[in-house]
């Protein structure tokens, strides 16, 4: 049996058809997915408050970082984007550390888990183990997800200026910190 061109037709613009709303489907759960969700009205005075300890164990008081434009980024040594944007961060820390730019990385592992990824990757930047409960801050900022990596910076006044899910990049950033 032969299928007329017209029919042939009528079945490739058929199938075109159900692509285009496949793909404009998934667009749009992408964007409601990795949208960020609105900023808790606690969420940089909780920060502020948290104390946390640094992967050696010694406590990390957040509260020292208040008054300065803070990078944070809640990430896992697991995370594959995680793991490729950390060089980027720790170079923007070093360029940004003379402007009152302060980068923090909230791991949420263990510390064991984030000692050993540290022997591998360097990070200059302060650290913190938050575990799991981790997750639950970065929600306060907007993360509905809990997703990884997510990035914060918020301004010395404790205004967020800038959030982002995914893999962050130096442009980016910089586009977001002072001097820009």
């Amino acid at each position: 049996m032969t299928v007329s061109a017209p029919a042939r037709r009528s079945s490739v613009t058929l199938w075109v058809i159900v692509a285009i709303v496949a793909a404009a489907a998934g667009a749009l759960a992408a964007h409601f997915v990795l949208t960020p969700k609105p900023v808790s009205d606690q969420a940089v005075e909780t920060l502020f408050h948290t104390r946390l300890p640094d992967p050696a164990g010694t406590e990390l008081d957040l509260s020292k970082f208040r008054g300065k434009t803070l990078v944070v980024n809640f990430w896992a040594p697991w995370c594959g984007p995680c793991v490729e944007e950390m060089p980027e961060l720790t170079a923007l820390h070093g360029e940004y550390a003379p402007r009152n730019v302060e980068f923090i990385g909230i791991g949420i592992d263990s510390a064991s888990n984030i000692q050993e990824f540290l022997k591998k990757v360097p990070v200059s930047y302060p650290l913190a183990v938050a575990g799991f409960a981790g997750t639950e801050l970065s929600r306060s900022f907007g993360n509905a997800q809990g997703g990884l990596p997510y990035t914060v910076v918020i301004n010395p006044d404790g205004t967020v200026k800038y959030r982002k899910m995914g893999r962050v990049h130096a442009d980016e950033l910089r586009a977001a910190l002072p001097g820009a």
